[in-house]
């Protein structure tokens, strides 16, 4: 992981470190100083993409050049960051646990130069994935029973973006996600029906499920709202009986009222005697629309989730931070108006039975009684102690 992957301050802060023999061990804790509106809670998501990007954190020749050719660094400073690596530890609330406001999602120990020069990163990767995985959680919870499926990857900002969310969403619950190398990369299930475009190539409805449904017979979906919903339906129950199809099947609903049309097309699937078929929904969900649906009593198995979700559309980032809190044995706090920080290294004392309030207290001081600590150790000596 190229050491370019910072901001400047952080290479020239860590330089000025390195030039003065400033070789303390330092403490950084990276928390949210504020919830977004609407939000009660985040999960906490990302830290295997942090601890991945510690691992591989250096400079190569290339790096070096650039620095100084163009960041006008000395060479005394370009030899000692060409040693360079992560050899600290970290601490950190475990992936999907829900976490608050001003508490330490993450703290990192290491040679201050080292903690300063991955602080661009660490944010980035903890500050993204928590935003999806939080938006997820809310989509997750409105949906009660149903299933949910990660349409995201299209519309995320950036390719690689699409994977972060599809892990982030598996992580807060979701069943499947469309992205199929994050499938492949994270072993989640992958999931996928057809578009618009496919029922548009063909003469009719009929002939586009019945090509469909002969190519990819196990558990195949037809999308029934391009022409007219209910005769899409049809169409669809017209071809599960010519071919007589027997395994998981079902229909999507893409647009219009999902409610009205999910209870028509579920009368007339159960007309059909199909009740064993499935009715997924799609179209700018997000989880206000999910409870809307699941309050009307629409009878909807699963709902596609893309765009709202993938971008975290109405809270699309934290105001997450990543502070000095001790170096050596002296803690540091900043007083800034409305950025005041807590110092020394922490940690977060949580009711297992969720009735009592977090306590953030001091990560070497005595579990209170009938509390359990949230941050556990997951790198030590820059290497991370569970894969």
């Amino acid at each position: 992981m190229s050491g370019l992957r910072t901001d400047l301050y952080e290479l020239r802060m860590a330089g000025s470190y390195l030039r003065r023999g400033m070789t303390e061990r330092a403490t950084f804790s990276l928390f949210a100083r504020r919830l977004p509106p609407r939000r009660g809670f985040l999960v906490a998501a990302g830290l295997a993409e942090a601890l991945t990007f510690l691992e591989q954190f250096a400079f190569d020749a290339d790096d070096l050049g650039y620095l100084r050719d163009v960041g006008g660094f000395d060479r005394s400073t370009l030899t000692a960051l060409s040693s360079t690596r992560f050899t600290g530890d970290v601490w950190a609330v475990p992936e999907g646990r829900v976490v608050f406001a001003d508490e330490p999602l993450l703290e990192v120990t290491a040679p201050i130069a080292e903690a300063q020069l991955v602080e661009t990163g660490v944010l980035n990767l903890i500050t993204f994935h928590t935003t999806i995985a939080s938006k997820a959680a809310r989509c997750r919870i409105a949906a009660g029973d149903a299933q949910l499926i990660d349409f995201a990857f299209r519309r995320t900002h950036g390719i690689e973006a699409g994977a972060g969310v599809a892990r982030a969403s598996a992580i807060a619950g979701f069943a499947a996600t469309s992205d199929v190398e994050a499938a492949h990369r994270y072993g989640l299930v992958p999931s996928g029906t057809m578009a618009h475009s496919y029922v548009e190539a063909f003469p009719d409805e009929r002939s586009a499920f019945r090509a469909f449904a002969t190519d990819f017979p196990v558990n195949p979906i037809f999308l029934v709202d391009t022409y007219d919903t209910p005769a899409g339906v049809w169409a669809a129950v017209d071809v599960i009986r010519e071919l007589g199809l027997t395994g998981p099947l079902g229909v999507r609903l893409d647009s219009g009222d999902l409610a009205a049309l999910a209870r028509q097309t579920r009368a007339i699937l159960d007309e059909a005697g199909l009740s064993r078929a499935q009715i997924v929904a799609s179209g700018s969900l997000d989880e206000n629309v999910i409870a809307a649906l699941v309050e009307a009593g629409a009878p909807i198995d699963g709902y596609g989730v893309g765009t709202k979700m993938g971008v975290s559309y109405d809270a699309p980032s934290l105001d997450s931070a990543y502070k000095l809190v001790s170096i050596g044995d002296r803690p540091v706090l900043k007083l800034s108006p409305g950025k005041a920080t807590l110092p020394a290294s922490k940690q977060v004392f949580r009711d297992p039975a969720g009735v009592a309030g977090d306590v953030v207290g001091l990560r070497d001081e005595p579990v209170p009684a009938g509390r359990e600590p949230l941050l556990v150790q997951v790198m030590r000596d820059g290497r991370r102690l569970d894969p």
